[in-house]
């Protein structure tokens, strides 16, 4: 039995993940997966989130400990949860046995024009001025976040999979029952960009994965911290930013080689 924890970013909770924990465990037969909130966010949305991306690490492993999953862990993360991730590793490198960061960006690897991109500024203040639906709100998520979930305008890839305003109308439920203050949101996006990395690499095995159309996040942000500290690396050439969502499937098979590359 491996024992993953997934831990999602910005204003994110463990609901979007949608499907992609059963495509894991098809993939990954002996996974044992938590699905963990940051604190402001999901299940934890009455608490106030923390200004550093140290203190969301302690704060999600004390609530392991409370609720009896003991380490050693590994950890599935993206984005603002992938700083989390490295922030654990660094501090305590003996609970972790991997790490999978995706679609993530650290100082000091690159300029804050990369980390964010700049045309995406205004519609994510708009997300904290008043006034504007849930339902608009999780449309432009959407479009911010992903290239193929739902693709050609609500037409879905297939039979199985939603079509887009199914995937809006689900996170706009999502957001009514469990809302994200603009006040957590702030502090989280605070406290990503005040996140530095360690120059060297955190003394535990880690993969990073990109999407290649990320449109929030330049996938070179991906691409430098896997150079600089020698990880494996894999980029898919059309996902956005939710790499789950966009291609799950194939970060699962990219988990599950990693795995068997590391063993062998």
């Amino acid at each position: 039995m491996s024992r993953w924890i997934f831990l999602r970013g910005l204003t994110r909770e463990s609901r979007h993940w949608g499907d992609f924990p059963a495509r894991f465990r098809r993939e990954l037969a002996d996974a044992e997966i938590t699905l963990l909130d940051l604190p402001g966010n999901g299940e934890f949305n009455d608490r106030q989130s923390p200004a550093s991306v140290a203190a969301m690490a302690e704060a999600c492993r004390n609530e392991l400990l409370a609720r009896g999953v003991a380490p050693p862990y590994q950890l599935l993360a993206m984005s603002l949860g992938a700083m989390v991730a490295v922030a654990w590793a660094d501090k305590y490198p003996g609970e972790l046995r991997g790490c999978v960061l995706i679609n993530t960006s650290m100082r000091p690897f690159n300029p804050f024009w990369q980390r964010l991109q700049p045309r995406n500024y205004p519609t994510l203040l708009g997300f904290l001025l008043p006034g504007r639906s849930a339902r608009a709100r999780e449309e432009a998520i959407l479009r911010l976040t992903s290239r193929l979930a739902g693709i050609d305008q609500g037409v879905a890839n297939n039979a199985t999979e939603p079509t887009r305003a199914q995937i809006v109308e689900e996170w706009t439920d999502w957001h009514l029952q469990r809302p994200v203050s603009g006040a957590n949101a702030l502090r989280q996006l605070w406290a990503a960009s005040r996140f530095r990395a360690p120059e060297q690499k955190p003394p535990v095995p880690m993969l990073v994965l990109a999407g290649a159309a990320d449109q929030l996040v330049d996938p070179q942000c991906s691409r430098q911290l896997a150079r600089h500290w020698q990880t494996a690396f894999a980029e898919h050439p059309s996902a956005g930013h939710d790499l789950p969502l966009d291609a799950g499937a194939w970060v699962s098979a990219q988990v599950s080689d990693w795995i068997l590359w590391a063993r062998s």
